[in-house]
């Protein structure tokens, strides 16, 4: 079985084009939403993916139309899979169904693996190029600065609450709980 789902972005565009399409393209039953593709609660895709069931086909219009990441689309495409259905792009010419359109998904599925491989080799290079400039490469700089825990080491030690030294030193009760664990606040005194 043929199932369709087509969708638009907003309220006002006309999802005429993509269902007759999907009806003509022998599509039984045509899902639709009308929420932008960014969007991850779409009511009809949810139930076209319910609804389609093994050796169906998902048929929707334009790939841009399912998602917005190549991400998303892969991991959809994968999902499908697994459940052996097939997925359907009329105007790409995607087809799961056809040996070159399986080969293209697997393409898809390798580029965004590269991606994500390429984006964690970046983030651990600028980490350490981070840590060899002096940095710890984990965030911004602490609002605590050696003088201010020097003086709240002072003032736990001379009997002065927590609470009364982050007042004092202009910061959260967070921040300087972060810095003075109960277990180092008891061993000060």
């Amino acid at each position: 079985m043929l199932i369709g789902y087509a969708r638009v972005s907003t309220a006002d565009q006309d999802l005429a084009l993509q269902t007759d399409a999907l009806t003509k393209a022998g599509c039984e039953k045509v899902f639709t939403d009308k929420a932008s593709g960014a969007k991850v609660d779409r009511p009809g895709l949810t139930e076209a993916l319910d609804f389609v069931r093994a050796g169906d086909t998902l048929v929707i219009w334009k790939l841009d139309r399912l998602g917005r990441s190549i991400q998303g689309l892969i991991e959809l495409a994968a999902n499908l899979s697994a459940r052996k259905i097939d997925f359907r792009s009329l105007t790409d010419g995607f087809d799961t169904a056809t040996p070159s359109g399986r080969l293209l998904f697997h393409i898809l599925a390798s580029v965004a693996e590269m991606e994500r491989e390429l984006i964690k080799e970046r983030t651990i290079a600028g980490l350490a190029a981070a840590r060899a400039r002096g940095g710890n490469g984990g965030g911004r700089k602490s609002v605590m600065t050696p003088d201010m825990l020097d003086t709240a080491r002072k003032l736990l030690k001379a009997g002065d609450s927590p609470v009364k030294i982050a007042k004092l030193l202009q910061v959260g009760r967070s921040t300087f709980y972060r810095h003075f664990p109960a277990n180092e606040r008891t061993s000060v005194s």
